[in-house]
């Protein structure tokens, strides 16, 4: 017999993937186009928006591609998985009245200051379990209100990317939690909008469509949407959302363990039932998103990840080009380097929002270079200092929610160097899993749409059967040594401090 598959559009800031998965967990055919914000026409210089008949057309296109590679008959259901916080107005029709702003967009940061007239960061924290950032969806919304107050006055709603796409499939108006929570106007605790927060902008609830819950079905792929995208007439489209939330569904985490999405950006999160913010987390640059399972909340902090390694191949490594030969040969350096190497020590949270360099407002910082070190030392270092940067932010997310993690647990590209995973585990004193399915947002997607589908029972039966543990980084010899390296990672900064500010 078969697998059952499901069909799971991935739509990211550089790529627009789609990709069929089997019951099994195993991704069995995908095809991806490029992906990119454009320029506004006649917008200022740096207001950049999302083609999202553009977007939907590569979607359609790489969807055509893996439905003639797969067994149509097999295919019991589709599902979006996207970047939060980014949407437009929509007409009856489904036409747009304004683009679709990217996060990318800076048209908004005059509204930070101008929120925090009116309602302070914590307050509005403790409503929304978020920070006030320039591309938060509410401060687009107060931007139209102020700038274009016809497109929200020719709107009858608003959707987030995830409701714009499966609009597109089955011409229902939706929008989920996860999506939802990445907007700065929610309730958190109530998993709803906030009457307040919304006020700011001048709309109300009714501006939104229904709340679907992931999982849900959201409609039914209509014929229009058959012919564009090869997919089967009638099958059910599902609901998920923000893509963040799915990699944790995807990776299996057990409720005692921590999740590590890491890729460019590291992103530290936990499950957990409680949303009960508070002015330490507040004060360390804590997020809180809607969990895919309502119930549940995620608070995260985001950290510099694999973009300062990618930094130190550029850098260091540029003789071997930009494939995974360089990888390949910098893994291979720093395993030939002891624990500490060789007195090198780097702080990486140069752009990050976590870490002790944001305490003393230090830069990104190389320490401990002499006329001997070699670019094997400075990749270990950075391997070092990335897995101490973990660390802190895990001592962070213990004080501000309670939680004692047992281990975390590791998805994303960076779960792929071996070295780099056991220097976590080493770092942290905690084992560290993978899974075998480094997709872990579409393979939580997947999962989704499987169980809207009705062909899981649960989740949990979905987990246990497409979530196939890969290997556990345990502590090693080395643990002793980084605990003291540790303690010298913390001071560093403080002696920086009069550097940077003079």
């Amino acid at each position: 017999m078969k697998n059952a598959l499901t069909v799971v559009m991935d739509c990211g800031s550089t790529n627009a993937t789609v990709i069929a998965v089997d019951d099994q967990g195993h991704l069995v055919h995908s095809a991806s186009r490029p992906n990119a914000s454009t320029h506004q026409p006649g917008g200022g210089e740096s207001w950049r928006i999302w083609d999202v008949d553009q977007i939907w057309g590569k979607l359609s296109d790489a969807c055509r591609q893996v439905c003639a590679e797969v067994d149509r008959e097999r295919i019991r259901a589709v599902t979006i998985c996207t970047f939060g916080a980014d949407g437009a107005p929509v007409r009856p029709d489904g036409a747009l009245t304004y683009p679709a702003i990217c996060w990318e967009d800076t048209r908004t940061e005059p509204f930070v200051p101008e929120i925090t007239e009116q309602m302070d960061a914590w307050t509005i924290f403790a409503e929304t379990g978020y920070q006030i950032i320039p591309f938060n969806t509410l401060l687009r919304l107060m931007w139209l209100r102020r700038h274009a107050p016809e497109a929200l006055d020719r709107a009858d709603c608003f959707m987030m990317m995830p409701g714009l796409l499966s609009f597109k499939l089955c011409g229902e108006r939706s929008i989920d939690p996860t999506s939802g929570g990445t907007t700065m106007a929610m309730e958190l605790g109530e998993r709803n909008w906030s009457k307040q927060m919304l006020s700011l902008a001048d709309v109300d609830a009714s501006f939104f469509p229904r709340w679907v819950e992931p999982g849900e079905v959201i409609g039914h792929v209509h014929r229009a949407a058959s012919e564009q995208t090869g997919l089967p007439v009638g099958i059910p489209v599902i609901a998920a959302g923000h893509d963040t939330q799915f990699a944790a569904i995807g990776s299996a985490a057990s409720p005692e363990e921590a999740i590590l999405s890491s890729g460019t950006w590291e992103i530290l999160m936990l499950r957990i039932a409680q949303f009960e913010p508070n002015r330490f987390g507040f004060e360390e640059g804590l997020l809180y998103e809607c969990d895919s399972v309502a119930g549940f909340c995620d608070p995260q902090l985001l950290m510099m990840g694999s973009g300062a390694l990618e930094w130190m191949r550029k850098l260091f490594y540029a003789d071997l080009g930009d494939g995974g030969a360089a990888y390949t040969r910098m893994i291979a350096d720093a395993e030939n380097v002891p624990p500490g190497a060789g007195g090198v020590t780097v702080l990486p949270s140069f752009v990050a929002e976590t870490g002790p360099t944001k305490k003393y407002h230090t830069h990104g910082t190389i320490l401990g270079i002499t006329p001997t070190t070699d670019r094997g030392q400075l990749y270990r270092a950075a391997l070092e200092g990335l897995s101490f940067q973990l660390r802190h932010a895990l001592g962070m997310l213990t004080q501000a929610t309670g939680f004692e993690a047992q281990g975390i647990r590791i998805v994303g590209g960076g779960s792929k160097n071996a070295l780099w995973n056991q220097i976590r585990a080493d770092v942290t004193g905690l084992p560290v899993p993978t899974i075998a399915e480094k997709a872990a947002t579409v393979l939580g997607a997947a999962l989704f749409a499987f169980y809207g589908a009705g062909h899981f029972a649960s989740l949990e039966e979905g987990q246990t059967r497409a979530a196939k543990a890969d290997k556990i980084f345990e502590p090693s010899k080395h643990r002793a040594i980084y605990e003291e390296l540790f303690a010298r990672y913390l001071k560093a900064p403080a002696a920086l401090e009069g550097f940077y500010r003079s």
